[in-house]
């Protein structure tokens, strides 16, 4: 936006002030008030560029600066996956095996790893790019070319993010929603310094939700299948988006005979454009005979409950418990007072445990993570939790499909994916945040966001070992601009008075991620230094995970209560 454009709505805001008789009252904008000047924007057309390419050309400088900076093997996850697709007949991509970093997305991304592989010139042909083997050795042109995929590929979610405002009736709204998307120090940290192409795909994800604003639901079928057959991690999604294109378009709960109240037309078509959009992907792989192996790399259920880095979610919280237990409980004197009222094992079997299991909870270790005072965590024990918390988040929009229950219902789905599911990643908190932000129209939503805005984003630090200054420093402006931005312009539509201390502790547990933050880092900083901090170098790690932990669960159960208690926030504008 303009600085010329921001100067006039401001003006124009100022002169309705003045223009209100003097009550004596606080001159904080009533809801009314709010509402006008969130839709003072479409008055005057053309007073105001809501244009998010001017900002498409300054990050995309300032992601230039960071071609030189770290990269995590993900890196070379992806220039493996050009070389296979490029150099191999398609019946071997998921069978190749050359390397450790295997293909194991589903086709769509696979295609569209040939499709860049094409586009590669011979001097990075040259460097390494293309070749098949163990580890890769590639140098400066491999990194420019593949750096340079991601800052175009990411165009989609520019262009999607720029129709949302353009077809939005509140377009200062919808561009500080934009902006906060498409700045988002998710993207930052994971797709421009650690590597990966979340931006393109998140960008699929915003044509879900825009073709739901809009109530095309068979193109959201279309695109949310299409997104399922680039990256299946957003299987995570699926049931809000089932029950809700179930519901809106397939249903009709006003015929009472159970034949008639399904509409088979709509469900039919529905169930082609998906149908239709999983056979070209999978298609070929099925007459190849190969699709047990493609499965096999989708789904690796032999992975453990945990990843090497402890997402910040239930389970964290799970271990981190455990481990103080473990600690507590070999002291003599606490064990005996404990064991009067609970039975627990004596000090020598914890101790023959930790031996037998090697404190594999603590080590960051990608395998089975076994407890040794709370009861261990089966595959089945989270996918019930998962479904349940599923299943409760969809019923309130079986009944009333609006587009923000949707949005809402797609929240909490990825809330519970991500809070309970079997080897969650840490970059998974992406999918909760950016359908949230989509809810932050009401401000009572504002505080639940930002915690997990908070937590989710600054859990992602130590996937970067690198250039903390600068992700410190984005996130920090990133934050404070986007918190600012959404209180000015979010309506307060419940009646009910705010919590304060609801706000006041979360304004409290914001802050409180910067000496978290600041703390892991002198710990990182004289780890060389003392032998104490390199016997126990995952603590830093920990840390971050239980404190952005709390975070994430304390935003999951605020937005709970707020879904099912406070159905004003759940009314779609007119």
């Amino acid at each position: 936006m303009s600085g010329s454009g921001s100067t006039k709505l401001r003006s124009r805001n100022k002169g309705k002030s003045k223009a209100s008789p003097s009550t004596g009252a606080s001159t904080k904008p009533q809801p009314e008030q709010t509402e006008a000047i969130a839709q003072a924007d479409t008055s005057k057309k053309g007073t105001i560029r809501f244009s998010l390419w001017n900002i498409w050309v300054g990050l995309t400088l300032l992601r230039v600066l960071l071609f030189d900076s770290y990269h995590s093997t993900d890196f070379d996850v992806h220039r493996n996956w050009l070389a296979i697709t490029h150099n191999l007949p398609l019946k071997d991509w998921y069978i190749e095996a050359t390397s450790q970093w295997t293909l194991d997305y589903p086709p769509f991304f696979a295609y569209f790893e040939w499709f860049l592989s094409q586009f590669v010139p011979p001097v990075v042909k040259a460097d390494g790019c293309l070749d098949i083997v163990e580890v890769g050795q590639y140098g400066w042109p491999t990194v420019v070319f593949q750096r340079t995929t991601v800052i175009i590929s990411e165009i989609l979610l520019f262009a999607v993010l720029q129709t949302y405002i353009n077809m939005s009736s509140k377009k200062t709204l919808a561009f500080i929603i934009a902006l906060s998307l498409v700045m988002s120090p998710g993207l930052f940290i994971v797709d421009h310094i650690h590597f990966q192409y979340n931006g393109m795909l998140f960008g699929i994800l915003c044509a879900v939700i825009l073709c739901a604003r809009h109530r095309k639901h068979y193109l959201l079928a279309f695109f949310f299948a299409v997104l399922l057959c680039f990256k299946h991690i957003f299987l995570y999604l699926a049931p809000a988006v089932f029950v809700y294109l179930l519901r809106a378009e397939c249903l009709d709960f006003k015929q009472k005979n159970l034949i008639k109240m399904v509409k088979w037309t709509n469900l039919i078509k529905l169930g082609g454009i998906v149908i239709s959009v999983f056979t070209v992907a999978f298609a070929p792989f099925v007459y190849y005979g190969v699709m047990p192996q493609l499965l096999a790399r989708l789904f690796p259920f032999s992975r453990g409950l945990m990843h090497a880095y402890w997402a910040p979610n239930i389970w964290a919280i799970y271990a981190f418990v455990d481990k103080i237990l473990v600690t507590c409980l070999r002291l003599p004197y606490l064990h005996t007072l404990i064991h009067r009222f609970v039975p627990i094992p004596s000090p020598e079997i914890i101790s023959q445990k930790l031996t037998d299991i090697g404190n594999t909870g603590t080590r960051g270790l990608v395998q089975d993570v076994y407890f040794v005072i709370l009861p261990n965590i089966t595959p089945r024990v989270a996918f019930l939790l998962t479904l349940f918390y599923d299943i409760l988040s969809v019923l309130p929009l079986l009944i009333n499909p609006t587009f923000k229950r949707f949005v809402g219902a797609l929240t909490l789905t990825a809330f519970s994916s991500f809070l309970f599911g079997w080897h969650v990643h840490e970059k998974a908190v992406m999918l909760i945040i950016f359908p949230f932000t989509f809810l932050i129209t009401e401000r009572r939503l504002l505080n639940c966001f930002m915690v997990l805005a908070g937590a989710g984003y600054v859990s992602l630090f130590p996937l970067t070992p690198g250039e903390e200054i600068i992700k410190y420093f984005y996130t920090f402006a990133w934050f404070v601009i986007c918190s600012l931005s959404f209180n000015e312009v979010s309506n307060e539509r419940s009646f009910k008075s705010r919590v304060f201390l609801f706000d006041r502790i979360s304004i409290a547990y914001i802050l409180g991620l910067i000496p978290m933050v600041l703390t892991v880092y002198v710990m990182q900083l004289f780890k060389d230094k003392f032998a104490i901090l390199q016997k126990f170098e995952f603590v830093g790690l920990m840390i971050y995970s239980v404190y952005c932990g709390i975070g994430v669960i304390s935003s999951w159960l605020g937005l709970t209560w707020l879904y099912f208690f406070e159905d004003i926030l759940w009314e779609d504008s007119p």
